[in-house]
């Protein structure tokens, strides 16, 4: 595998750092897998799910997301993505799918999405769902209900009291808090992100995962999932769009799998014809970073190949 690094400014000046990974020279370059990642964590750490990608022939990008990673530049600055932050890296997104799609006219362009990233990707297929060769959702979940609405007049009520900028510490356990409740004799306070305890320890270990994030960033993302969960805007995902879902059946963001199907049976109601979910047994909220992880890269190559053609 080969990598090299850019970075591009979005409409508002700000620098998007992007990882680039190819295939060896040897190896046909068939198409592309853009990644968007998940909250409190970097695109550094889907190296090795891109080398899988790279060796089948697909070319990966993926740009740390504003408030994460290199595009934060430092730790202290991790967990602010400023106005606006839900929206925002959905048009950076399309932005890096621009200069991709620039660079590579010939080939197709698929985007994954895990966790935060799986969101904001079902807010990107309603807006520029026409543009993809397909679309896969990892640790994802459907229509969450009231329960949103709440949470937004919380952070609502904590942007007053410490402001957008602030790190709200009694928004990050109302998020998270309870995820690993479900899981006996916890050994950390992110098991629930894998059963794979080398995994949670290099998550735990790196400086730019886990932050605490900022009140106004909650208030935008939940605002965020009220604006994927409204029917209007679902509508406007392309109906011959293929969507692959997949999760494990004890990952609490998916509500340990109802959630996720949730989401199938929404996009399968408003008509979606090429759409496939996967729950893996015992699996939690990090598939690619599970203990059965060769299982789960080879059912997305397998998926992939089956839509490129």
């Amino acid at each position: 595998m080969r990598s090299e690094n850019f970075t591009f400014k979005d409409e508002n000046n700000m620098g998007l750092f992007v990882y680039k990974w190819m295939p060896d020279q040897n190896v046909k370059v068939k198409g592309i897998v853009q990644i968007a990642h998940g909250m409190a964590e970097t695109a550094a750490r889907y190296q090795r799910f891109a080398n899988t990608l790279t060796n089948e022939g697909f070319i990966v990008y993926a740009n740390d997301h504003r408030g994460h990673g290199k595009t934060a530049g430092k730790v202290s600055k991790l967990g602010d993505l400023g106005d606006d932050g839900f929206n925002s890296m959905v048009e950076n997104m399309h932005g890096l799918n621009q200069i991709i799609r620039f660079d590579n006219p010939s080939l197709s362009i698929f985007l994954l999405g895990h966790s935060m990233g799986s969101f904001l990707l079902q807010r990107y297929i309603c807006l520029y769902g026409s543009e993809l060769k397909g679309a896969i959702l990892s640790g994802s979940c459907g229509k969450q209900g009231v329960i949103i609405d709440i949470a937004r007049l919380i952070a609502k009520m904590e942007i007053r009291k410490i402001g957008r900028s602030g790190k709200s510490n009694k928004l990050d356990k109302l998020s998270f808090g309870s995820y690993n409740k479900f899981f006996d004799a916890n050994r950390t306070d992110f098991d629930w992100l894998s059963r794979d305890d080398k995994e949670v320890d290099k998550y735990i270990e790196d400086p730019f995962c886990g932050t605490v994030f900022t009140a106004g960033f909650f208030y935008d993302f939940l605002g965020g999932i009220n604006s994927i969960a409204d029917n209007r805007q679902i509508k406007r995902v392309p109906k011959d769009l293929p969507i692959y879902i997949f999760s494990g059946d004890k990952d609490p963001v998916g509500k340990n799998g109802k959630g996720v199907l949730k989401l199938f049976k929404t996009y399968k109601k408003h008509g979606i014809v090429d759409l496939t979910y996967k729950l893996y047994k015992d699996g939690r909220h990090e598939m690619l970073n599970e203990i059965n992880k060769e299982e789960v890269n080879s059912d997305v190559i397998k998926w992939l190949n089956k839509h490129i053609e």
